[in-house]
C-alpha cells in the first residue's frame, strides 16, 4: 500500500504595502515610516493630540532643566538684582527726580523685568543649536510630528521659563517703591509674558541660521547691548540725541519696556513716566504696545518655523 502523499502549505504571499505600514505600528517592532503618516489619521483628533503630545515634552524639558539647574537659575535672577541695586543706589542720588518723573529705582525696574526675562529667554536658542551639534535634535526629528511643532514647543518652555524667571524679581518690587498690588502684578506678568515671548522668537529665528554657538553668542552680544540702551531702561528716550529717535521707535524692547513704566504709573500716586517711543509725535497706547511686541513675535516664529521645517 502506498504511503498518502504529504500536504503542501500553500507559499505565502508577498507583503502588500498596506502590510508594510502596519508592520511599524503599535503591534509591531519598527518605526512606522514617514509616508505612512501624511494621509488622514485613522483615529479622529489623534494627530492633533500627537502634536499636543510632543510640545508638551519640550515645555517639561524645559521645566526639568529649571529644577536641575539650581545654581545657574540663581545667577541669572542675581544679574538683573545687581544691576537694580548697584545702578538705582548709585546713580539716585544724581538724575534727578524731575528727570525720570520719581526715584530712579522705581524708574529702572520695569528695564530690569525686561533684562531678567532676556537671559534665559536667549538660551533657547543657544540650546537649540547644542542639540543640532551634538545630534540630540536630529533624533526630534525622527518623531512623527510636524517641525513646527517642535519649534513651538521650544518657544512655549522658553517663554515660561523665561517669565518664571523673572517674575521672582516682583518679591522686591516693594523695595523700590512699588506697592504690591495684585492688578499691578497681573499687568507686570503680562508684561513679561509677551517680552519673554518676543526675545524667544526672535533669538529662535537666528538660531534657525546659525550652526555655531561661538557665532550665536558673538552676534547675541553685538545686538544686545544697542537693544537695552535704545530702549529707555537705563535713562529715558527723551535724553537721546534727536538723530536716534528713530533707532529708539524701531526697538521692540522700548514698547516693552515703556508699557510696564506707564502700568507701574498708573498704580503709583505721584509717580510720572517720562515720554517713550513715539509715532508722529505720539505715543501708542499700553494694550496697541504689547499688541505690537507680539505682533513681532509671532511674525519672527513663523518665519523661524518656515525655515525650521525646511530639510538640512
Amino acid at each position: 500500500m502506498s504511503a498518502e502523499p504529504a500536504s503542501r502549505t500553500p507559499p505565502t504571499p508577498a507583503p502588500t504595502a498596506t502590510a508594510a505600514k502596519g508592520a511599524g505600528g503599535p503591534t509591531g517592532g519598527g518605526f512606522e515610516p514617514a509616508d505612512a503618516l501624511t494621509g488622514p489619521d485613522p483615529v479622529p483628533g489623534s494627530a492633533l493630540r500627537r502634536e499636543l503630545r510632543a510640545a508638551h515634552a519640550l515645555v517639561y524639558r524645559e521645566c526639568l532643566r529649571l529644577l536641575s539647574l539650581r545654581l545657574h537659575t540663581v545667577i541669572i535672577v542675581l544679574e538683573p538684582a545687581v544691576y537694580l541695586v548697584a545702578l538705582g543706589g548709585g546713580l539716585s542720588g544724581l538724575i534727578p527726580s524731575e528727570t525720570v518723573g520719581g526715584d530712579y529705582k522705581t524708574f529702572l525696574f520695569p528695564g530690569i523685568l525686561a533684562i531678567a526675562v532676556q537671559a534665559p529667554a536667549m538660551s533657547v536658542g543657544i540650546r537649540l543649536i547644542m542639540d543640532r551639534e551634538n545630534g540630540y535634535l536630529r533624533e526630534t526629528l525622527m518623531a512623527p510630528v510636524r517641525r513646527s511643532t517642535l519649534l513651538c514647543g521650544h518657544c512655549l518652555g522658553g517663554t515660561l521659563m523665561a517669565t518664571a524667571q523673572g517674575a521672582m524679581l516682583l518679591l522686591v518690587s516693594g523695595a523700590v517703591g512699588i506697592p504690591y498690588r495684585p492688578v499691578l502684578f497681573l499687568l507686570l506678568m503680562l508684561g513679561m509674558v509677551v517680552t519673554a515671548f518676543a526675545y524667544t522668537t526672535f533669538t529662535l529665528a537666528l538660531a534657525v541660521h546659525i550652526r555655531r554657538v561661538e557665532t550665536f553668542n558673538t552676534l547675541l552680544g553685538l545686538v544686545t547691548m544697542p537693544l537695552l540702551f535704545l530702549s529707555g531702561v537705563f535713562f529715558p528716550l527723551t535724553a537721546l540725541p534727536r538723530w536716534l529717535a528713530v533707532p529708539a521707535a524701531l526697538n521692540p524692547l522700548s514698547y516693552a519696556v515703556d508699557a510696564m513704566r506707564r502700568c507701574i504709573a498708573g498704580q503709583v500716586p505721584g509717580l510720572t513716566t517720562p515720554k517713550g517711543p513715539a509715532w508722529a509725535g505720539r505715543q501708542l497706547p499700553v494694550p496697541l504696545e504689547w499688541g505690537l511686541l507680539a505682533a513681532l513675535g509671532t511674525g519672527a516664529l513663523c518665519w523661524a518655523a518656515y525655515r525650521f521645517g525646511r530639510p538640512e
